[in-house]
């Protein structure tokens, strides 16, 4: 679905999973100090918009999710998972309920794959699943934006900012008041610089929830009754991830980044090192240069100096080994 703000001044449109709205609006470190000083606002209308309505919804998703969401007060935000049978993580939903629905926006293109799941699962239960993708835009308000909010509006907050459901055709008129537009590659170097993971970034297809500090904040540890439950349990009280989720200082002298699958090896074992981990998400941030997201191998030791393909990179602990 491409957005009519790509029509804006400078609009320059993104690629791969995030096509359909603005990389950015010519000036990519303007639009992150604009997100970061809370002014402005990120076009999100690429990603999918799921709704639960019905008697049910909370007690329902309750089952399915990893998060606890049966008492979820109206207006609280939260993240939830769904799991594969073996643990291993398919959605991520960034939920809020209005009293009546429950909200979700889902990654870009997902929402056909999880609305099936959903739909499999109803059982007897009194809920109606719809893909409200074609009717309502996803827009982010970064963290302290005093931005308001249209009337009626379903809000997000979060500490990173507030997501609005923003009916569709109201969306070329909020930019006119809201602006400046930022563009998807300043949210991400924020989310970056935040260690938040995203789904088709940070995971693949064997990646669980301890892997990518999702453990709390995902994923709640006193509830059961959900797929891949026991996965979760038996990591959680009998073991440690294969892999752990780390941030990255990057050499500044490349004029390229490291792009998505990058291998890494240590750096003291050269270019015929063993393969140690992998780029997840690179970005090139206003205050900081050039950083990423990696998955390495837990027992890399937190030290260790690393290289991306060529690029020599430095490691924080963002999940403990």
């Amino acid at each position: 679905m491409k957005s009519p703000l790509l029509s804006l001044p400078g609009a320059v449109p993104a690629e791969g999973v995030d096509e359909g709205v603005a990389a950015h609006y010519g000036d990519l470190f303007r639009e992150q100090r604009a997100l970061a000083d809370g002014t402005g606002f990120v076009d999100l209308s690429h990603r999918g918009v799921v709704t639960v309505t019905g008697e049910d919804r909370l007690s329902w998703l309750h089952l399915l999710l990893t998060q606890h969401v049966s008492e979820l007060p109206v207006g609280e935000a939260t993240e939830a998972l769904i799991l594969s049978a073996h643990g291993h993580i398919e959605h991520a939903l960034y939920l809020v309920d209005d009293g009546t629905t429950v909200w979700a926006h889902v990654e870009p293109g997902t929402q056909d794959e999880l609305i099936a799941y959903l739909e499999s699962m109803k059982f007897f239960y009194r809920v109606e699943v719809a893909d409200r993708t074609d009717d309502f835009a996803l827009v982010h308000l970064p963290a302290g934006s005093i931005a308001e909010v249209p009337e009626g509006v379903v809000v997000r907050e979060t500490a990173y900012g507030r997501d609005l459901f923003l009916p569709r055709a109201d969306l070329e008129s909020y930019a006119e008041e809201a602006g400046p537009a930022a563009g998807i590659l300043a949210y991400e170097a924020l989310r970056v610089e935040h260690h938040r993971p995203r789904v088709g970034f940070e995971t693949d297809h064997r990646t669980i929830p301890h892997e990518l500090g999702w453990i709390g904040v995902a994923v709640h540890l006193q509830k059961g009754c959900y797929r891949g439950q026991e996965t979760v349990a038996r990591v959680q009280n009998l073991g440690k991830p294969p892999r752990r989720l780390v941030f990255l200082h990057l050499d500044g002298s490349d004029v390229h980044l490291p792009v998505h699958g990058t291998e890494l090896r240590r750096a003291d074992e050269g270019p015929e090192g063993r393969k140690i981990g992998f780029i997840t998400t690179s970005v090139r941030h206003h205050e900081l240069g050039p950083i990423a997201l990696a998955l390495v191998k837990r027992n890399v030791p937190v030290d260790a100096p690393l290289v991306a393909g060529d690029t020599a990179a430095a490691q924080e602990t963002v999940v403990e080994p």
